[in-house]
């Protein structure tokens, strides 16, 4: 089972950026297509992006395309989430997740393993 952790959470104003990072332990992360979700409050959690194992192939939210970057650096087992941007209704908790395989989706279903998750909250 891999641990995943993410940082890079905070309060940002609305039209700012943010980064966030997931460091994996325990095993690599290479192998696996790895994925941002976030919830809102009093909402359900939802897909943002997704990678393949290589970085090769991404897919983004309607909502965050063009707007957010997903990419991964496999040698230091992380995964980040470039925000540029932001907007007020992308506050919420971002979690990132592990795959269960290589290739990438959409549904969390398709995730086994999750971190924590870091607070992104945007002022307008």
């Amino acid at each position: 089972q891999v641990q995943l952790v993410e940082s890079g959470g905070g309060l940002v104003q609305a039209g700012g950026s943010l980064r966030l990072s997931c460091a994996a332990s325990g095993r690599t992360i290479r192998t696996v297509a790895m994925g941002w979700f976030r919830q809102a409050p009093g909402k359900e959690r939802e897909f943002v992006a997704a990678i393949s194992w290589g970085g090769g192939n991404t897919r983004y939210a309607d909502s965050v395309k063009g707007r957010f970057t997903i990419s991964r650096d496999n040698a230091k087992n992380t995964v980040y989430l470039q925000m540029n941007s932001l907007k007020p209704e992308d506050t919420a908790v971002y979690y990132c997740a592990a795959g269960r395989g290589p290739n990438y989706s959409n549904y969390a279903s398709s995730f086994g393993s999750w971190g924590q998750g870091t607070q992104v909250t945007v002022s307008p």
